[in-house]
Parts: structure tokens; sequence; C-alpha cells
């Protein structure tokens, strides 16, 4: 493989930095880039808010990571930078009340797609010069934004979220939900809508192995929705309730909307699909590796040990790249169907 030689650049300068780590944890939370720039380059520059690109290598036409300066921290000899993409500004704003809309019988979101409701509420909140809705797309199923319509004072974070988790589709063996997640067209930071990716038929994109490119491996226990409720058609609903789960692991929530049910028993018996679905997917495990740079949330990998059974499909969630000018190391998040390779995992720590 060709060595990689990284690449930042501030408000289309290039910088001169020493190291730096690239974060993205997916889920709609706002990825960082931290890098340390020498005191003598960065000491005379007003560095806030300006564009930050990181390119993973010189080489590349497009950035890896698209965001904006959010914090700076001067040491001796150097100054350390953060900046995080534009879901940012979805968190925090790039004012105080730019990431808050609100949402009345007059002025809302009521009859729209939700890939339009979400295209809305980033134009009412000033937001369309940092985060592209071009190609967003929609969900699948299709819903409306309306059922049931969002009022009030609402982040927009909130609002993606929110209508994001109402679309499950439920044609293949196990419910999945839709997802959003930032691409970059090279020009801006885009949001797409996507469903989450299918284990068993989605294309590999990487393979992993022991033997060749897997340093470490870890495993990290996620929360599941416990308390689960299903919007159906023409305001039927259904709740379902896992007790000894809600013991277990707590009260969480999940609200979702699909409008082919017509009885609250349908729709209850959907809410024990997703209960079932996210309760084999509760695990996510960590991969140190030296490959998957270009990986991103939801592509499917391949890993292959010795033990067949623990061999399988991962879909990725999120990834940490620390970098040098003379090198990487890459963390990946990820996660599967069956929870086995817990197992397996402990067996090689054992």
């Amino acid at each position: 493989m060709n060595k990689l030689t990284p690449k930042i650049t501030i408000d289309g300068e290039t910088a001169i930095f020493l190291k730096g780590a690239l974060t993205s944890t997916g889920g709609l939370r706002a990825a960082s880039l931290q890098f340390t720039l020498p005191l003598e380059y960065a000491v005379d520059k007003n560095l806030w808010n300006k564009e930050v690109l990181f390119y993973l290598d010189e080489k590349n036409s497009s950035p890896l990571f698209r965001g904006y300066v959010k914090r700076i921290k001067e040491t001796l000899n150097e100054i350390d930078v953060i900046a995080q993409d534009s879901i940012g500004y979805l968190v925090l704003g790039g004012s105080a009340d730019q990431a808050i809309i609100s949402l009345t019988d007059k002025e809302n979101l009521d009859g729209l797609t939700v890939g339009n409701a979400i295209r809305k509420a980033i134009s009412m909140a000033n937001l369309s010069s940092k985060i592209g809705t071009d190609y967003i797309g929609d969900t699948t199923p299709l819903i409306s934004s309306s059922r049931p319509p969002l009022r009030g004072t609402m982040s927009v974070l909130d609002i993606i979220k929110e209508l994001i988790s109402r679309a499950v589709d439920d044609s293949g063996t196990l419910p999945r939900p839709n997802i959003a997640k930032l691409i970059d067209d090279g020009s801006k930071s885009q949001l797409v809508i996507e469903l989450e990716s299918d284990l068993e038929n989605g294309e590999v994109i990487q393979k992993f192995s022991e033997e060749e490119n897997i340093l470490a491996i870890k495993i990290i226990n996620k929360k599941i929705p416990t308390v689960i409720v299903v919007n159906g058609k023409n305001a039927v609903k259904g709740k379902y309730t896992h007790t000894s789960a809600l013991e277990a692991y707590d009260a969480n929530y999940l609200e979702v909307t699909n409008e082919a049910l017509e009885s609250p028993a349908a729709c209850k018996d959907f809410a024990q699909k997703i209960f079932r679905a996210n309760l084999q997917t509760q695990y996510e495990y960590g991969i140190d590796t030296v490959d998957g740079y270009y990986l991103n949330e939801n592509d499917i990998i391949h890993i292959k040990t010795n033990e067949k059974e623990y061999s399988g499909n991962y879909r990725v969630r999120g990834k940490k790249l620390a970098f040098t000018t003379g090198g990487f190391t890459v963390g990946l998040n990820i996660n599967r169907k069956p929870p086995s390779l817990a197992e397996y995992i402990k067996q090689q720590d054992s």
C-alpha cells in the first residue's frame, strides 16, 4: 500500500500540524477533528469558526472530514484545535437560537414526508449554508411527519431524531430502522437518509481477520429500548413493555410509526419484533486495526476468526483515526445480529 500523507486546511490554507485524531461515533452525534498546531504558526491567526478540511491523503479531491473550529487551547509551544462537523450546528448552532425552531398551528412541518420535513426544519433554522439537503432522500417506508404532529419550541436535532425513529422497515427477517448521516459532495456536507444496512444481503465493503489486520477486539454493551410504542394507521396504537428487561436494563423508550398496521394487536406484535431485534444487536464491538480508513457509518464489513461460528458480517457504527505526519491507527465500532462474538472475546482474554 502506498504511503498516505494526511493534509489539513483551515479556511483554504494548508496547516502545518503535528498530530491529530478524527472521532466519529455515528448516531447523529457530531464528529470531531482534534489536531495540534505549532504555536508560531497559529498564534497570530483568528481560527474561531473557520472551515477545516481533513484529507486522508494530500492527493485526495474530497475531504474525509469537513467541519468548523469550535475550541482552541494554547499551551507553552502548541495550540490544540477542536473542530466539529455540521452536526455540531444542530447541537449548538452558530448562535444561541440558531438550532431551535418554533412549530405552531400556522408554521409547522405538517403534511410533509420525513425527508421534506427535515429539509424545511433546517431551512427554518437558517442552517442551509452549513448542512445541505440536496441528496437527503426519504425514509423506507415513506411516512408523514403529521402523525403525531410536532409542536412547540424544539431543537432541529431532536426533530430529526424524532422523525427518523418513526419509520421502521418490516420487509425483511428483522425490522430495520432508518438512519441519517452526513456525506461530503466535495464542496459541502450533505445530510442523507438511508435504511440501516442489511447484514445478510448487503454488500461487504471490507474484510478483516486476526491474522492480517485486526490488532485487538473489545466489547461495548449498549442500551436497548424496553418500552416500545408503535403508531399504526388511523391513530391506532400498541405498546409493548418487557418487564424483565425493564428491570435489567432500566426504562428506555422508543416510539415508531408503521402505517401498514391497522389494529392495536398488530402494533403490539410489531413492537415485540422491534424489541427482539434490538436485543440481538445490544452488543457493539470495537476493533483496533491497521486498515479501514475510508469506512463510514452503516458500511458492512466481514470479520473472519479462527472459529467459524464467530465470523460474520458487522455494521460500522463509528471510527477513530489517529494520525501524525508519519502514519495512522484506526479503531472501529461495529455491531452484528447475534452477540456470540462476546463469548469469543472473553475466551481470547482468558
